[in-house]
């Protein structure tokens, strides 16, 4: 499996967790007693918002500190040309 298919797997995970979860706490509204969110939908949609977070701060993190040792070798590289 490439870099970019997992890339790619790890943010349409992330967005369909975003995903469902709105959509239940939107149907928790809709649903008998209407008003009222189970505790247990709630859990769902901050478990959905701790997963994303992490994939695209993971993912944030990892491609800030692949471009930093990039532009360190690249310079590194042109130092030992000169």
């Amino acid at each position: 499996m490439t870099k970019e298919t997992q890339n790619t797997i790890m943010v349409c995970t992330a967005v369909g967790m975003l995903i469902v979860g709105v959509a239940l706490n939107i149907a928790g509204f809709i649903v008998p007693p209407t008003g009222e969110i189970s505790d247990s939908v709630l859990w769902v949609l901050a478990q959905a918002l701790i997963y994303a977070g992490g994939v695209f701060g993971v993912k944030s993190y990892i491609d800030g500190k692949v471009e930093d040792l990039r532009t360190k070798l690249k310079n590194k590289n042109n130092e030992d040309d000169k």
